[in-house]
């Protein structure tokens, strides 16, 4: 297979810049969300909105976030840490550790230190307060990322698509079951996307002088097409909510089934194509960051 000498300083710019660009989309989610009337709204619209059906999801629901605990989130880091080191590669076992502990740190940090405005929107998780980012999509998200930066890249670009997947399923999933908002889902992404681009760095930092990678490894077909998907995604949330705010004055609970069901399956839209979008970054930089060829 042909090789060449990676671009270290190139990688490193982009690295920076995503990281940058994601912490931006952060700020930017957490003021509209927590500190505009219409951000809470939409939010609690949503919310409102994920009663539809329940009835019929509620028990895979209750499974996926059930499964997610901390013994388990230690179990799974310690299996993606071994795979990373079973390759050869301590660098990467201690970056891909840092990404999920980091991560999942810095969520639990904004939870606690980040305050929701009672704007009176949302009377009936009032005395919740704040919930964005939230830790289960979090969890999810770390652990997606975190397995496709220490797979080998014959199955890297499966391993993207099966973990962006899951991850989104469990970031709706806290919406469907009422535990967190879609500002919470779309926020923890966020997090674990700069966290990724950090980690990234770090293993651009310890990276040998002579290490080489191989172009095939860069999965491009599989990183557009999820990008793609993930921008369609996105792009429909963005409609489905336009299309909603023109009925900002009326209060959540007067809504009829028609916006409330809009509200709530836009807003998984954009939940599922924030995470793709996030893993696409991911697998465009991967190839890059763990060479084939260590030098």
């Amino acid at each position: 297979m042909r090789v060449r000498v990676t671009p270290r300083g190139g990688t490193a710019v982009w690295l920076v810049v995503l990281a940058l660009i994601q912490a931006a989309a952060f700020v930017a989610v957490w003021r509209f969300a927590l500190h505009t009337e219409i951000g809470q709204w939409i939010d609690t619209v949503a919310l409102t909105g994920n009663r539809i059906g329940r009835d019929h999801i509620e028990e895979p629901v209750d499974r996926i976030l059930n499964a997610m605990s901390v013994v388990s989130l230690l179990a799974v880091t310690v299996m993606i840490g071994f795979i990373a080191l079973i390759r050869g590669r301590v660098a990467l076992a201690v970056a891909a550790t840092l990404l999920i502990a980091g991560a999942n740190v810095t969520t639990q940090l904004l939870k606690y230190g980040l305050s929701r405005p009672d704007y009176g929107i949302d009377l009936e998780r009032a005395y919740v307060g704040n919930s964005l980012p939230s830790g289960h999509t979090t969890v999810a998200g770390s652990v997606a990322v975190a397995l496709v930066l220490v797979l080998p890249p014959k199955v890297r670009a499966v391993g993207a698509v099966i973990g962006a997947g899951y991850a989104a399923t469990a970031g709706v999933a806290t919406l469907s079951a009422g535990w967190h908002r879609p500002s919470d889902a779309v926020a923890a992404f966020l997090v674990v996307g700069v966290w990724a681009a950090l980690a990234g760095l770090l293993l651009l930092i310890t990276q040998r002088e002579r290490a080489e990678v191989a172009p095939g490894d860069a999965h491009r077909l599989t990183a557009l097409l999820l990008g793609a998907a993930g921008v369609l995604a996105i792009t429909g949330c963005v409609l489905a909510l336009w299309w909603l705010v023109g009925l900002r004055s009326t209060p959540a609970v007067e809504l009829s089934r028609r916006p409330l069901f809009v509200g709530y399956a836009g807003s998984a839209a954009g939940i599922a194509g924030s995470m793709a979008v996030v893993m696409a970054l991911v697998l465009t930089a991967v190839h890059r960051l763990v060479p084939r060829y260590k030098g």
